[in-house]
């Protein structure tokens, strides 16, 4: 028999929404030894029927009657799976029917692998593709796995990884300051100290919600966990001396572009001013902004031109013809 890899899915009040397509993609995995756990962190909405219409002997559905708060719920899925491997599936994300028979041959069935990755595709609220990001890691070392997070090559996202079970447990499931890049947390040291497979075919999508509000309080919990995380990493390779400064200015910049979504100018500039204070000033506000802003408008002004520039040669030719 094949090892059993549980799916579980954290919800809360989407029963009308995008749990349902997140819940019938675990159930209709390929791989024939999976179970699925549903953990309804007490929801208002119809979320108990809803699930219980399925009647599916491979579905374990658990109802907070009061809420535990999101990173309590997922931890409390991790406790009750049953698998060798845990694949935590947020409700509004959705696996590709091969991706659990996908990773799971590729390990060969091998149980001891600290992580499990595939790509990742994005989509949107209405499920339509934004980008598609293979995974770029295999053969990488550690260290060059954290360079390829920085860089692109490869993403990070729960839908599109699968945990070792006992090896989370044991370093207490998910956590972090803020619990916010708690699965990136999970992930590498998994990694770094159990070992990981990469699968570079995309089998999993990540929906973005682009009408997320960001607060100057919520972006300096991120800042938090942006530095416990690259602890962490440093402590993972401390013979790397370059990785700290190279995941600062990384890390420095995803806050900037969590900033740059605040709604008022003067709280955007504020808080730049913080952010580069926090992160040694390795990276400052002015370079971001150039970067995002200043130069891609430049360089647009200069395509345009270009366009217009033959038109005109062209036109005077014609007049001088005449």
């Amino acid at each position: 028999m094949r090892p059993l890899v549980t799916i579980g899915i954290p919800t809360y009040n989407r029963a009308a929404s995008t749990l349902g397509e997140s819940l019938r993609s675990a159930l209709a995995q390929t791989y024939p030894e999976i179970e699925v756990l549903v953990s309804d962190n007490a929801s208002s909405d119809d979320t108990p029927h809803f699930v219980e219409a399925f009647r599916n002997p491979r579905l374990r559905y658990f109802r907070h009657e009061t809420g535990m708060g999101p990173n309590n719920n997922f931890n409390f899925l991790v406790e009750q799976t049953r698998g060798a491997y845990y694949l935590m599936l947020h409700d509004d994300d959705v696996l590709d029917p091969d991706m659990i028979a996908t990773c799971m041959d590729a390990a060969r069935d091998a149980t001891g692998y600290g992580i499990i990755r595939s790509g990742t595709r994005l989509i949107d609220a209405e499920g339509r593709l934004l980008s598609e990001w293979p995974n770029g890691a295999a053969g990488l070392g550690t260290p060059e796995f954290f360079r390829a997070w920085f860089a692109g090559d490869t993403t990070l996202y729960l839908c599109s990884t699968i945990f070792n079970t006992a090896h989370l447990r044991a370093m207490g499931g998910f956590h972090s300051p803020r619990n916010l890049f708690q699965d990136v947390v999970a992930a590498f040291y998994l990694a770094a100290h159990h070992g990981r497979l990469d699968v570079r075919e995309v089998k999993a999508s990540f929906r973005v919600h682009t009408n997320i509000l960001y607060s100057r309080a919520r972006i300096r919990d991120w800042c938090d966990d942006s530095l416990y995380l690259l602890d962490t990493m440093c402590g993972l390779v401390p013979e790397d001396a370059a990785l700290r400064a190279e995941g600062t200015r990384y890390l420095c910049h995803k806050m900037y572009t969590y900033t740059s979504r605040l709604p008022s100018l003067i709280e955007r500039l504020l808080t730049y001013r913080k952010i580069a204070r926090r992160f040694g000033h390795v990276y400052s506000p002015a370079a971001f902004l150039w970067g995002r802003h200043v130069r891609p408008r430049l360089a647009g002004a200069g395509r345009r031109l270009r366009r217009l520039l033959p038109a005109r040669t062209q036109t005077r030719g014609i007049l001088r013809e005449r």
